[in-house]
């Protein structure tokens, strides 16, 4: 037994030992294997690996410059096939240029050998940043300043050690300085510095600009410092814009600082005053110090549309009203929403101000402005307008829901054109070198100011153009309708065919076509010149009418050498109070102490109605204020130097009806004729006159008798003799008076009175013939002594 017991010790002491042999050799055996696979990896993967105390540091570099480093605080271990698992890792990325320090952190890695693949087994974060300083400074130097990194957080990311490049087909979670967003699917390049967030991208803007941004595929580069996005949609409390594209310029601090988007932009804003702008680009710069829109420029065919929602405009028969060419449908109510407003431009600048007010709208580039009238609303004078020029700014102010439309200035040659609703009607066209407009809370023009060479068009079919002229011009509107009025000042001229007018100050009102001229206006009509205190023309009818110290002047006149009171070639005058004229200048009605005049000849009456074209006229008196009054002359067969002798014959009555044609002038109503010794008054007379071109009379002298034949209550008076009868015939070639009916009687204060069937007499030499009817034949004669 103690025998065996000895060597039973002496076994197991052995075996002790070879087991303690065996374990080191095994240990030993591992330790030589992982020194080897240390020492090897490196030549296998083309890197450089350092071991320290807090894990390991892979890097690559390219000509003195580190691409990347990995660095990883677990040991790395290294399993079949190649692969090896890194833990707790950080990617940072310089760029060949070392212009980047873009971080990738995670907690668990997997390398794979073979790809050169670094695959994330968990959430990674990746900070990009920009170092512009980078080369300058000594190799893997951060940059001085970290300040707000573009931020995201993922799974699933793979980074290339070859390339450095890194992707992954999971949802990505970003912030920048100024929101925060997702996306599905990250795409980097090292070698371009190129981030693309595949799919599904949407970003929140906060701060002064908050807004929603969605797109179907985002790209930031680093030079431009840049994102580019795939048909982006921005929605904001009031506003919301898509494009084909769309790119944001960042700042080195990764703030916002413009966006361009461009490719069918489409912009609606929603207010008082309901908004779609349209055009081929938009450009957004961003204030810096708030985080707020600055400027938005629109380039590129811009479209305008301004919309007012009117619940009764859009119901029919308890139904809504199908849309029209200026109709779309609300999104709130889908009832049809107008657009009493359109402009066109090719470059539309906004400033804003605060909290994204808009303040100031500039468009230039053959801007057009369209201003509809609802049909359904308004009258039948109503009218579209047209403002046209080289640029306008339209200043905002503020409403209760944003900003509307305040005034509008324009420059560059500008017009407003005034369209009737109805194809037939008359069109206006006014320029002006500058407009200076302004609207009311429902964006309709309250009224336009346009200074200085104000010009208007009115255009009619089938009728010449009506054109006049100003210094300044202004105005209003009536909402709903159009132009109210239109008032022109300093140095007015208007020309509307053979009518042309003149004046300080000239006021046109469309629903009546009335033009009123004050300030010395003149009007010229077919060889006719009126001056007075103020005029108004009818444009529809043609009819004129004038007040106040009224003066025609109608010149041009040929000579009438069959005529007589108004057969000379020497203009006729006419004043009055006031004049009308229906239609054309032919015919004028003058009214309130009217006075005709040619050379000598003179009529004047409280009305004279005068026919320039027959060269008549219809003057008529009062009983109460004045009769008419005209002036002729007569031959006093004598002569003085030779040369005959002519008085004048005033002849008043009622009225006066003459046409020169028949040179004579008929009056009517308690008729007075007086010559220089004679008095014949009647009920009616008439005044046969003597042809201008009859002997050697001058065709511009006063028109002399004829013949004057008096009817009803004929009385004639001299100094020392009265006659009365029905019927007188006068002939001034012998100054015989031939007087009938009654019977007639003559009284002379020397013989007494003389009664016959006809009495005879001679003023220049005081004979008289008496004549009796058949039972009565003789005949007396009588010469009475002076």
């Amino acid at each position: 037994m103690p025998t065996n017991l000895s060597r039973l010790r002496r076994w197991f002491a052995g075996a002790i030992i070879v087991a303690v042999l065996l374990v080191t050799g095994v240990y030993f055996y591992a330790r030589h294997r992982i020194q080897n696979a240390l020492k090897q990896v490196p030549e296998k993967i083309g890197l450089e690996i350092k071991q320290s105390a807090t894990g390991f540091t892979i890097s690559k570099s390219e000509q003195g410059r580190t691409l990347f480093t990995i660095q990883a605080n677990k040991a790395v271990q290294f399993k079949q096939g190649g692969h090896a698992e890194l833990h707790d890792v950080q990617i940072t990325l310089y760029g060949s240029d070392s212009s980047r320090f873009d971080q990738i952190r995670g907690a668990d890695f997997e390398y794979d050998q073979q790809s050169g693949n670094v695959i994330a087994k968990g959430e990674v974060q990746i900070d990009l940043q920009a170092n512009p300083e980078g080369l300058l400074k000594p190799d893997q130097s951060p940059p001085e300043d970290l300040k707000n990194p573009i931020h995201l957080e993922t799974s699933g990311l793979i980074f290339n050690q070859k390339t450095g490049d890194a992707h992954t087909t999971e949802r990505v979670d970003f912030r920048l300085p100024q929101g925060s967003g997702s996306a599905v699917g990250v795409n980097y390049v090292a070698k371009t510095n190129v981030l693309t967030l595949q799919s599904q991208v949407s970003l929140v803007l906060r701060g002064g600009a908050p807004a929603t941004i969605t797109a179907a595929r985002a790209t930031i580069t680093k030079d431009p410092h840049q994102v580019g996005l795939d048909h982006p949609h921005l929605q904001s409390a009031a506003r919301q814009c898509d494009a084909d594209e769309a790119t944001l310029f960042l700042r080195p601090d990764n703030t916002l600082d413009r966006v361009l988007a461009h490719g069918n932009v489409l912009v609606k804003a929603e207010g008082s005053q309901p908004t779609e702008a349209r055009s081929e680009q938009l450009d957004l710069m961003m204030a810096k110090q708030h985080d707020t829109l600055r400027t938005a420029v629109f380039s590129g065919n811009v479209r305008l549309q301004i919309a007012t929602n009117s619940p009764a405009n859009s119901m029919e028969d308890g139904r809504p009203r199908p849309s029209g060419p200026n109709q779309a449908l609300h999104p709130d109510n889908q009832k049809p929403q107008e657009w009493p407003m359109q402009a066109n431009a090719g470059r539309v600048i906004l400033e804003f101000a605060g909290k994204n007010l808009l303040t100031k709208a500039h468009a230039e580039d053959h801007v057009k402005l369209l201003q509809h009238q609802n049909p359904a609303s308004t009258s039948a004078s109503a009218q579209d307008l047209e403002l046209t020029a080289s640029g306008v700014d339209f200043f905002m102010t503020a409403a209760d829901r944003g900003t509307r439309i305040d005034r509008a200035e324009t420059s560059g040659a500008a017009q407003v054109a005034i369209r009737p609703l109805t194809a037939s009607g008359q069109q206006t066209l006014v320029t002006v070198a500058k407009f200076d407009a302004h609207f009311d809370d429902a964006g309709q023009f309250t009224s336009i100011h346009g200074a200085p060479d104000a010009r208007i068009v009115s255009q009619n079919p089938g009728q010449p153009d009506r054109v006049s002229t100003s210094r300044v011009l202004d105005a209003t509107f009536q909402p709903g309708n159009g132009i109210q009025s239109l008032v022109q000042q300093g140095s007015v001229a208007y020309v509307d065919g053979e009518r042309k007018a003149w004046g300080d100050r000239a006021r046109y009102t469309p629903a009546d076509q009335i033009l009123i001229l004050t300030g010395s206006p003149r009007v010229t009509d077919g060889g006719m010149t009126t001056t007075a205190n103020s005029m108004r023309l009818n444009r529809a009818t043609g009819d004129a009418f004038a007040e106040g110290d009224v003066k025609s002047t109608y010149s041009d006149l040929k000579p009438q050498p069959g005529g007589a009171l108004l057969s000379s070639s020497s203009p006729i005058h006419v004043t009055a109070r006031s004049m009308t004229v229906h239609g054309t200048a032919a015919i004028a009605l003058y009214t309130g102490d009217a006075r005709l005049w040619q050379d000598a000849n003179v009529v004047e009456a409280q009305s004279i109605e005068f026919d320039r074209g027959h060269r008549s006229m219809l003057a008529l008196g009062s009983a109460t204020s004045r009769a008419v009054s005209t002036v002729l002359l007569q031959n006093d067969h004598s002569e003085v130097n030779g040369t005959a002798r002519s008085t004048p014959v005033v002849i008043t009555s009622t009225r006066l009806t003459y046409a020169d044609n028949e040179r004579k002038a008929h009056f009517e109503g308690d008729v007075t004729a007086k010559g220089s010794d004679v008095t014949i008054t009647a009920k009616k007379m008439d005044a046969l006159l003597e042809a201008r071109g009859r002997t050697s009379q001058s065709l511009s002298g006063a028109g002399k008798l004829d013949k004057i034949i008096a009817q009803d209550q004929v009385v004639i008076t001299q100094p020392d003799r009265r006659a009365t009868g029905d019927l007188l015939t006068y002939t001034a070639s012998d100054d015989k008076f031939v007087l009938t009916g009654g019977p007639p009687s003559i009284f002379d204060a020397e013989h007494g009175k003389i009664t016959g069937v006809s009495l005879t007499f001679f003023r220049h030499d005081d004979r008289v013939l008496v004549e009796g009817n058949n039972s009565s034949p003789t005949v007396t004669q009588t010469r009475v002594a002076r």
